[in-house]
């Protein structure tokens, strides 16, 4: 179903835009930007004919994942765009809407991605993190601790003052409040896995390590459906890359 879609690693690619980094594709991409397309089409029919809130949801998150899988930044920034309508016509209606407020971000950071590297892009990330944080106010547990977790990564990804809002206090923070918060979705002992593992803690690394472990049956078996196998190509992908790179690291299993 729509509604079981989550964010997944998709920030880093804007910030790696930022930060003037490339962005690789796997092999399943023109499969899975074919879906998104076909769900963001329907769901703006949908939103037209009816703009209600569940409508603007669709469509916000159909936006997103659509334009995180854009082909060139015009086309990313036309899709994130209509997000950010059909988010701000819903909080025109409901301010304390905290999926509104969340998919607002998630779309606004799209946008600066496509406009990246500019100063407006910079200036976009200050609004991404503002509604971000007004998402974790009205509803930090919303999509498996969304909110929490993707400010945690907002705050890992970013590059730092004066650039840009990046803090490793803050990153801490708010990936080990989401893991808190939702223990049993992938995605939130993964951050902390790799945000361990960039700061060179090993014990920790190790330990978020073996409790994805721990929980991967399981989420196997819940996380389940054809809105969720992006999701676990990129967290397949990325449990074994952390694992390689803790063993190159430390010279030892997690």
């Amino acid at each position: 179903m729509l509604w079981n879609v989550s964010l997944a690693r998709r920030w880093p690619a804007f910030f790696l835009l930022l930060a003037g980094g490339a962005v690789a594709f796997g092999a399943d991409t023109n499969r899975l930007v074919l879906r998104a397309g076909e769900d963001f089409s329907r769901a703006q029919q949908n939103f037209h004919a009816t703009n209600n809130a569940a409508a603007a949801l669709e469509l916000a998150r159909a936006s997103f994942l659509y334009a995180d899988q854009a082909t060139n930044e015009t086309q990313r920034a036309e899709v994130a765009q209509a997000g950010i309508a059909a988010c701000r016509q819903w909080l025109a209606r409901d301010p304390k809407a905290a999926p509104a407020h969340y998919y607002l971000a998630t779309n606004l950071g799209e946008l600066a991605q496509a406009e990246a590297p500019s100063l407006a892009a910079y200036k976009l990330v200050h609004e991404v993190e503002r509604e971000f944080k007004t998402a974790a106010e009205l509803d930090v547990r919303y999509d498996y601790a969304g909110p929490a977790r993707t400010l945690g990564e907002l705050y890992f990804q970013a590059p730092g003052w004066p650039l840009s809002v990046g803090s490793k206090h803050k990153a801490r923070e708010w990936l080990e409040r989401a893991a808190a918060l939702a223990p049993e979705y992938p995605e939130n002992w993964l951050n902390l896995a790799e945000a361990h593992l960039k700061w060179r803690e090993k014990d920790e690394a190790a330990k978020r390590l073996r409790k994805l472990d721990a929980i991967w049956p399981a989420a196997q078996a819940r996380f389940t459906g054809p809105t969720r196998e992006k999701d676990w190509l990129d967290w397949t992908d990325r449990r074994a890359a952390a694992r390689a790179d803790f063993q190159t690291l430390f010279k030892t299993a997690p």
